[in-house]
C-alpha cells in the first residue's frame, strides 16, 4: 500500500504533461496555419506586427515546443499562439470579411 501513492503521482504527472503538450501543439499549429493563409497586407492594417514576424514567432515557438516539450518554451509558445488567435485573428477577420465580429 505504501508504493501506490508514488506510482499514482507519476501517472497523473505524465497525463497532465501530455495534455498540456497536446494543447500547446494544437494552439500553435492552428495559429501558424492561419497566419500562413492570410494576406500580408492585412497585418499592418490592423496595427500589429508584419506577417513575417508572426510567422517567425509562431514557427520558432512551435519548433522549440516540439524539441523541448513542456518547458518554458512551450508555455511561451502557448501564450504567443493564444495572443495571435485571440487578438490578431479577430482583427484580420474584421478587415477581410467586413462583417464584424458577430
Amino acid at each position: 500500500m505504501d508504493l501506490a501513492a508514488p506510482q499514482f503521482y507519476v501517472e497523473v504527472q505524465y497525463i497532465l504533461n501530455l495534455a498540456v503538450f497536446v494543447f500547446a501543439l494544437v494552439v500553435q499549429g492552428v495559429a501558424l496555419v492561419h497566419c500562413v493563409t492570410q494576406k500580408g497586407e492585412a497585418f499592418p492594417a490592423i496595427g500589429t506586427l508584419p506577417k513575417g514576424a508572426w510567422l517567425a514567432i509562431l514557427g520558432v515557438c512551435l519548433l522549440l515546443t516540439l524539441l523541448f516539450q513542456i518547458s518554458l518554451f512551450g508555455l511561451i509558445g502557448i501564450a504567443a499562439g493564444l495572443i495571435y488567435l485571440l487578438d490578431v485573428r479577430v482583427g484580420l477577420r474584421d478587415i477581410t470579411d467586413g462583417r464584424g465580429s458577430w
